[in-house]
């Protein structure tokens, strides 16, 4: 069964940086939690930008090019990601710009069993699935967090806005550069390492001691999962109690559902209210289902 015509939705709230010269994969493997050596043209990887602490300062996606990469980072960003990339460049010969190239995401607006709702959790993935006519305008790469996000055009015309890609990545539990902020969470907590977002043989990175060592360890208690509800959204940074005892945060959302940080030793079995008003933890098919229980 063919999926119904695909979403071209604008994201204006992302931006790109070229980046170029003879040193550019050497500059970006010894900086980013990904492995970049192997990139092809066409293909994009997931990444992010963490301080030497650990923490998650910008997420990225490398997108490669016959004559280097573009880094897609959040808009309101890219000056900082380019002070800092300069910071860390000394003398590698490595080029640096911003690309005005628009960015857009392309994904299905029903899969075959979702009964016609976009990123319905419950539809199976297609990994085959493509958009009509990819390659022919502009440039599209699969998105390599999961195949049910679709895929990421640069300089594809776009006929919707964003809100509908984030309605679309809510629905599969996706976090997103709203939920993690900049320099609060650690890659593991916005689940970078279930969505390809940290290679953990690649070698050296910066933040890489303290990402190793939560994952070597395995009693990371903090995760971030879709909560839902009904009806508006509780505000950002509303409590997520377990009896008396906090067992999350809420970050954003809409209508009926929402990402939240949420303690997963805390929330098992447990009746949980925002502001009074009952909400449900779930847990997306990418999630490993036993992951938590036995966080202490």
């Amino acid at each position: 069964m063919t999926p119904a015509s695909p979403i071209h939705a604008a994201l204006a709230d992302r931006a790109l940086i070229a980046v170029g010269g003879p040193d550019w994969r050497d500059f970006l493997q010894n900086l980013l939690t990904q492995d970049v050596e192997g990139l092809a043209a066409g293909e994009a990887r997931f990444a992010a930008l963490l301080t030497p602490q650990g923490r998650l300062l910008y997420d990225l996606f490398v997108v490669g090019r016959e004559d280097g990469c573009w880094l897609d980072v959040a808009a309101e960003h890219r000056a900082a990601v380019i002070q800092r990339l300069m910071i860390y460049r000394l003398r590698a010969k490595v080029e640096i710009a911003a690309d005005e190239t628009a960015v857009a995401a392309v994904f299905p607006s029903a899969r075959p069993g979702a009964g016609g709702t976009p990123g319905d959790p419950s539809a199976p993935a297609d990994p085959a699935w493509a958009p009509a006519g990819a390659g022919m305008s502009g440039v599209m790469v699969r998105d390599p967090r999961l195949p049910e996000l679709g895929w990421r055009g640069y300089g594809v015309e776009a006929s919707a806005d964003g809100a509908a890609y984030d309605a679309h990545r809510l629905a599969l539990g996706v976090p997103g550069p709203a939920d993690w902020g900049t320099d609060k969470t650690y890659p593991i907590e916005a689940d970078f390492d279930l969505l390809n977002g940290i290679d953990f043989q690649k070698g050296c990175f910066v933040g890489q001691e303290t990402t190793s060592r939560m994952k070597r360890r395995g009693q990371v208690k903090s995760r971030m999962l879709p909560i839902v509800f009904d009806g508006a959204p509780p505000a950002p940074g509303s409590e997520i109690l377990a009896g008396t005892l906090r067992a999350g945060e809420v970050l954003s959302g809409m209508q009926d559902r929402a990402m939240a940080v949420v303690r997963l030793d805390r929330i098992a079995g447990a009746e949980l209210v925002v502001d009074g008003r009952p909400v449900r933890v779930e847990r997306p098919a990418w999630f490993p289902q036993a992951l938590g229980e036995d966080a202490a």
